[in-house]
């Protein structure tokens, strides 16, 4: 039997900001649901990412339906549950935990449909047959994942940890077939780019608490599409930086609303308004970001 009660919440650091608790009670709120969506921060706290486990069994001791996990807990979360859904376990990445009535934790990862879903709706003709990424932690891997899902012929995954650029794009080879990903390091971005189709950032860079752009501006040239997976602000420096040298550009906001109603839609069973979510995404960024 449906539930009209829903207890959330959202585990990880710097957090405070996050839009994911207006997201998903507006959509409740619209939905007739009683739901309450919780931030647990890490650093808040006082503990180190590694409690994320003990966090998520206190969660779910507490009677929560379910958690989102975001930076820096998505990889590390894994050991911890008692099953993960196929693309978690392809990506050894989670951001969202839906506790059943059995108590077991399962793991899901909404971000790679998030990121396809908004890719597909605001990049839907661009050629895919050279994708340069910029990441390789847990946004990075989702994103990968999507994007060689919608059929891109090649990423090469960029990371300033050479070990981790190369980790994931082991991974990928291992899912989708040799040679469909390659590692790099950023002292190789200018030869990279000047065969590339488009860029796919998945760093830090550019959010509110770290602030600048991922690579020089000057790499940037007309022919190239870039997708940002920031969106807090949505206007970040390198989405500008690429609308004035003239590419078409993707903000992250599609992502953060499409993995939000994913994550509703496990949590409640409920099917969410997605639509509906990303114009409430893009409402609530445009508020914090627009000056007074």
């Amino acid at each position: 039997m449906a539930k009209d009660s829903y207890l959330v919440g959202l585990i990880g650091s710097g957090i405070g900001p996050s839009l994911s608790p207006a997201l998903h009670e507006r959509e409740a709120d619209r939905q007739g649901l009683r739901y309450l969506y919780r931030t647990i921060g890490i650093d808040t706290l006082g503990v180190p990412p590694e409690a994320v486990g003990d966090l998520v069994r206190a969660a779910r001791d507490l009677g929560y339906d379910g958690l989102n996990i975001t930076h820096p807990c998505k990889q590390l979360v894994v050991p911890h549950l008692d099953g993960l859904a196929p693309q978690a376990r392809a990506l050894g990445a989670v951001n969202t935990v839906v506790f059943g009535e059995d108590g077991r934790a399962v793991g899901h990862n909404t971000d790679v449909t998030g990121f396809a879903a908004a890719f597909a709706r605001g990049l839907p003709d661009v050629s895919l047959e050279r994708v340069v990424q910029l990441g390789a932690g847990g946004a990075g891997a989702a994103v990968a994942h999507a994007t060689l899902t919608l059929g891109a012929g090649r990423v090469t995954v960029v990371d300033a940890l050479p070990e981790r650029a190369a980790a994931l794009a082991g991974s990928l080879n291992r899912h989708f077939g040799d040679g469909r990903a390659v590692p790099a390091t950023p002292d190789r971005l200018a030869h990279l780019l000047t065969g590339a189709d488009g860029i796919v950032h998945a760093t830090p860079t550019g959010m509110a608490a770290h602030p600048g752009l991922p690579l020089p501006a000057e790499l940037l040239r007309p022919r190239l599409w870039v997708a940002e997976v920031v969106y807090r602000p949505l206007e970040t420096e390198l989405l500008c930086a690429a609308r004035a040298a003239g590419c078409a550009t993707l903000d992250g906001g599609g992502m953060a609303a499409f993995q939000a109603a994913d994550a509703f839609r496990l949590f409640t069973g409920r099917e969410p308004d997605s639509a509906r979510m990303l114009a409430d995404l893009t409402e609530l960024a445009g508020a914090v970001t627009t000056p007074k």
